[in-house]
């Protein structure tokens, strides 16, 4: 095997700095979010206010070069609002399409779940196709592609628990959690006077991103690799504690994101234990745990589902070399 571009793992470690220089204790979170980029998906970020999740989109989003929206979520959004809508122009006696907050590179919508379904589902083509359909007519979205998503607990006042369609469409779901002492009295010191996204400026460009992309697309996934990623996703669709397994979706990125891990790491071929190490963050939020899998779990339907998925990772052999 021949190694992959130092030039592309430098580009990945420069991300990875800017984004650590805004999220203090968090490195895990930073490099899924850059493992989730890299793999062409879309993340999302659940937590309680106030730890750092929006933070942590900004961050990353202007760590890279292009174009970057932003979408507050709120209930009186307007599908239109994020995708675009045809307006009559008087002066040509003709509609013109005038795009939405959707069209950008990465776009960061913030609080997902206080906007209605409705509102909601209008990211699902975006996310999916990379395109936007109105009154019957197709626009192409910024390539490369990325929706960075924050939402609060849905046992919150003001939420709506995203639909299943929607949650499958996010490649990741990570949690942020509290930072520990010694982050926590970094950050007191460090940001009385100043934020510090304001000296976040962009440390890689937009084709230095493809070439990422493009790299980790090249990786390695040996037959006995697949067969114990599939091994991992079919195991949740007859699962006992769960109402829902994973989908043929899940399987695709899992492998793109074990691809990217392998990536950044310096190889070009995908171990057993990339996958394993990602399979809680990509298959947890789509699973739906039944209510005796709930009870004993004392949690919420994602930290059942995640404890599912640890319990299959244990119990599924790995290949050996």
């Amino acid at each position: 095997m021949t190694a992959v571009d130092v030039d592309v793992r430098e580009a990945a470690a420069r991300v990875l700095r800017s984004v650590e220089t805004v999220i203090d204790g968090k490195p895990e979170v930073s490099a899924i979010a850059l493992t989730v980029l890299i793999a062409e998906g879309h993340l999302l970020i659940e937590d309680v206010p106030g730890v750092g999740k929006t933070m942590l989109a900004k961050a990353l989003a202007r760590s890279v070069g292009g174009s970057v929206s932003r979408i507050q979520f709120t209930p009186d959004l307007l599908p239109s609002d994020v995708t675009g809508v045809s307006v009559y122009d008087q002066a040509s006696g003709q509609f013109e399409f005038k795009p939405g907050s959707v069209f950008a590179n990465l776009v960061i919508g913030d609080e997902i779940n206080r906007a209605s379904p409705k509102t909601q589902s209008a990211l699902l083509e975006c996310m999916e196709e990379g395109q936007v359909t109105v009154d019957g007519r197709s626009w192409r979205l910024p390539r490369p592609f990325m929706v960075v998503a924050t939402q609060n607990p849905v046992e919150m006042d003001g939420t709506y628990a995203l639909p299943e369609a929607q949650r499958d469409r996010f490649t990741a779901s990570v949690s942020m959690g509290y930072p520990d002492a010694a982050a926590e009295l970094t950050m007191l010191r460090s940001r009385e006077a100043r934020s510090p996204l304001d000296d976040v400026r962009p440390v890689v460009s937009l084709e230095e991103l493809e070439a990422m992309i493009a790299a980790a697309r090249a990786i390695y996934m040996s037959p006995s690799v697949e067969q114990y990623l599939l091994a991992l996703v079919t195991a949740t669709r007859g699962h006992p504690d769960l109402r829902l397994g994973a989908s043929p979706r899940a399987t695709l990125q899992l492998s793109r994101v074990a691809k990217a891990r392998a990536l950044l790491e310096g190889r070009d071929f995908v171990l057993p234990d990339d996958l394993a190490s990602l399979a809680v963050a990509v298959l947890a939020h789509r699973l739906l745990p039944t209510r005796q899998a709930l009870g004993r779990s004392g949690g919420t339907e994602s930290e059942a589902a995640a404890e599912v998925v640890r319990s299959i990772i244990a119990t599924t052999p790995v290949p050996r070399a």
